[in-house]
């Protein structure tokens, strides 16, 4: 089961994770300070960087990329809250809002 931690605050928030589940559901039960908006892909407000685990996150969808890609983010450091899914596997995925 991987373990999320959201940094970016006075302490950090995590969170136990199961296969399949969302960061943006994450973020809501926990109170990470994680910004949204549109929530499907549209705006980029949610981007997060990836600190580590990268590889605890399934791939991006065709969505996520032409979003990332707008942005000139590479989806291995960055990636949208509103879209990641946690992928099978033990681990710690660290994440913080984007910094630009």
């Amino acid at each position: 089961m991987p373990r999320v931690v959201f940094e970016g605050q006075a302490e950090p928030v995590e969170a136990d994770a199961s296969a399949g589940d969302a960061l943006v559901d994450l973020c809501d039960e926990r109170r990470a300070i994680v910004a949204f908006s549109c929530r499907s892909a549209s705006c980029g407000t949610c981007r997060i960087d990836i600190l580590e685990g990268a590889g605890l996150l399934e791939p991006p969808l065709d969505q996520e990329l032409e979003l990332l890609e707008i942005f000139g983010d590479d989806p291995g450091r960055r990636r949208l809250a509103c879209q990641a899914r946690l992928a099978a596997g033990e681990g710690r995925l660290r994440v913080r809002p984007s910094q630009d």
